[in-house]
């Protein structure tokens, strides 16, 4: 239950109308309950917090505790994600696991909660933390990677070791995005002293966390971490292109949500392929845009021909950077 400070900052936030504070309150008290295995009150608290409003509920916010840190409370559902059954049977694991988690301990085992995602830009890797956290009713604390990353000495492992202590204070996920701006490969020829000691720093801070928060870090090229990082994670998550399946569920989340009658061809499905579940997520909304501006139904054709505005910029940058290699050449 909430403590007698809990009850006072909860007034106190109100009176001040400090909707920030207030959340930050309510979100440690959910915290408290989600600790003592009280998934089921946790769970209504956050709830409670989005009847507030979704657009209150999901405004990001740099923690004054810790500038670091952008707060939010993502409202989102495991179905949105997109993904291979593989990933999706992992995430299902790991979700299942926390809510089970003192069980788990009963038994002398803990719960996944350091995961490595990697992948292509676009391919959900974001989205994915913001639905653990959603799911599992905990906040969503983004590293900021430019407040995090300096160019003097030692402060990024200082800082570094703070954000791991906010791991310890409050419980939520942690996303670590961009990930090889720290986690690149120590061999690497052009690594210099400092961002090896930072690497050197995350990976002492990771292996000595024992706090129940929910670790994430997404990077777009697992070539560049180094090896060492791959056993301090309790997973490592592939994602890749979506597949003719996957994007054929994509319409069907994106269009059919908007026109249930509209038909889904595979002339779309064929020119879709190559493109990034984001890209198409973005043909899709700007299919619906047209349609409510221009007072028509969707079209295969025009999703098609937006298909291929998407599939051209692709086409160009590819162009552009062979004719620079032919020309160092």
């Amino acid at each position: 239950m909430a403590t007698a400070e809990q009850i006072k900052s909860l007034v106190k936030a109100y009176a001040d109308c400090n909707d920030e504070k207030f959340k930050t309150v309510v979100l440690q008290i959910a915290a408290h309950e989600a600790k003592l295995g009280h998934d089921t009150l946790a769970r209504d608290l956050k709830k409670q917090m989005d009847r507030v409003g979704s657009k209150r509920a999901n405004i990001v916010q740099l923690t004054s505790t810790n500038p670091m840190l952008a707060f939010s409370m993502p409202s989102h559902d495991l179905s949105e994600l997109i993904v291979s059954e593989d990933v999706s049977d992992k995430i299902k694991r790991i979700l299942n696991e926390y809510r089970n988690r003192n069980k788990l301990i009963s038994y002398g085992l803990t719960n996944r909660r350091k995961i490595l995602i990697e992948g292509n830009p676009g391919t959900g890797k974001t989205l994915t933390a913001s639905i653990i956290a959603s799911e599992l009713s905990l906040p969503l604390y983004t590293v900021q990677m430019d407040k995090l990353v300096t160019k003097f000495m030692g402060e990024t492992s200082a800082k570094l070791r703070q954000i791991f202590d906010s791991m310890g204070a409050t419980i939520g996920v942690y996303l670590f995005d961009e990930f090889d701006a720290i986690g690149a490969d120590r061999s690497l020829d052009n690594e210099v002293g400092e961002m090896r000691r930072i690497l050197n720093s995350f990976l002492q801070f990771i292996e000595q966390d024992d706090s129940e928060s929910i670790i994430v870090a997404a990077t777009n090229n697992q070539k560049l971490l180094d090896q060492a990082l791959f056993r301090r994670f309790d997973d490592v998550l592939h994602y890749t292109l979506p597949t003719s399946k996957e994007i054929m569920r994509l319409f069907e989340h994106k269009i059919n949500a908007y026109d249930n009658c509209f038909i889904i061809s595979k002339e779309m499905i064929k020119a879709a392929e190559g493109l990034s579940h984001a890209e198409i997520a973005r043909v899709c909304d700007d299919a619906i845009k047209n349609s409510i501006l221009n007072d028509e139904p969707i079209t295969s054709k025009a999703i098609i021909a937006l298909l291929g505005e998407r599939q051209s910029v692709y086409a160009f940058k590819e162009h552009s950077c062979n004719s620079e290699i032919m020309s160092i050449e």
